[in-house]
Order: C-alpha cells, then sequence, then structure tokens
C-alpha cells in the first residue's frame, strides 16, 4: 500500500521533528526544509500529494512559496501549520488554494483530519479557530504579499 506524500515545511527543527514523528505512521514523509526557497525546489523534485507549511519563514515565506508553487500548477495539496489564529488569514489561505489550516496548538489533532480532507479535495481548518458572531465585527485582514 502506498501511503500518501508529505512534504513539510517549518523553520523550526523541533516542529520539523514533532510534526514528523506524528504524522510517519499514516504518511510517508518525503522531506523537511526550513525555509520557502527549498520548499519550492524541493516540491518540483519530490512531487508530494501534500505540503504542511508555515505560514511565515525567513527568505521567501510559506505564503510566498505556495502563491508560487499554485501559480505553476504543482499538484500537492498545501495546508498552513500556524500560530495565527486568525480567521481571515483562514479566508485568505482558502481564496490563494490552499486546502487546509492547522493551528500548531492543535496540530495534534487536527492535522491528519487535515491531511486527510485535502487528499479528498476538500478544505479543512483547526475548529478552534473563533470567529465573532457578525462579519461586520472582525477586522478585514490579508495575507501579506
Amino acid at each position: 500500500m502506498n501511503l500518501p506524500r508529505v512534504l513539510l515545511a517549518d523553520d523550526s527543527p523541533d516542529v520539523l521533528e514533532a510534526v514528523s514523528r506524528m504524522l510517519a505512521p499514516e504518511f510517508e514523509i518525503v522531506g523537511r526544509v526550513s525555509d520557502g526557497l527549498s520548499l519550492m525546489s524541493e516540491a518540483r523534485k519530490l512531487n508530494p500529494d501534500v505540503m504542511v507549511v508555515d505560514l511565515f519563514m525567513p527568505g521567501v515565506s510559506g505564503i510566498e512559496a505556495a502563491r508560487e508553487l499554485k501559480k505553476r500548477h504543482n499538484p500537492g495539496a498545501i495546508i498552513f501549520l500556524t500560530v495565527y489564529d486568525d480567521a481571515s488569514f483562514v479566508e485568505a489561505a482558502q481564496a490563494m488554494g490552499a486546502m487546509g489550516y492547522v493551528l500548531k496548538s492543535s496540530a495534534d489533532r487536527d492535522l491528519v483530519p487535515a491531511i486527510r480532507e485535502a487528499l479528498q479535495g476538500r478544505f479543512y481548518h483547526s475548529p478552534s479557530l473563533k470567529y465573532p458572531e457578525q462579519e461586520n465585527e472582525r477586522p478585514r485582514r490579508t495575507i501579506p504579499e
């Protein structure tokens, strides 16, 4: 049985190690990188099914790398793994073509379901994200260009 192939991108070696251990029983970890430039290069070489990407990394951010990968029609699904608990970031991630938005604080319970959903072509976000009752109560933010 072929396991889904996952490429990890985060500037924290501890996060990369913890996520690798968490996902290894169900997924094949094909690579681990610490910046967006390496993510773009490795994604082209490895052709992963899913990329788990930190929003902000040094140099080329995860956001910039994801945009570039989507422009070049890389078939791998992108799931952002981040500390940023902001509903408008979730909306912006989905609008740019990402298939998931998972908070690092809930990765142990949310990351595997997010990957499964992404592989089925469905968007997933951490249920613990807080949304105001009224749309006009929330200031509009976008993921930086």
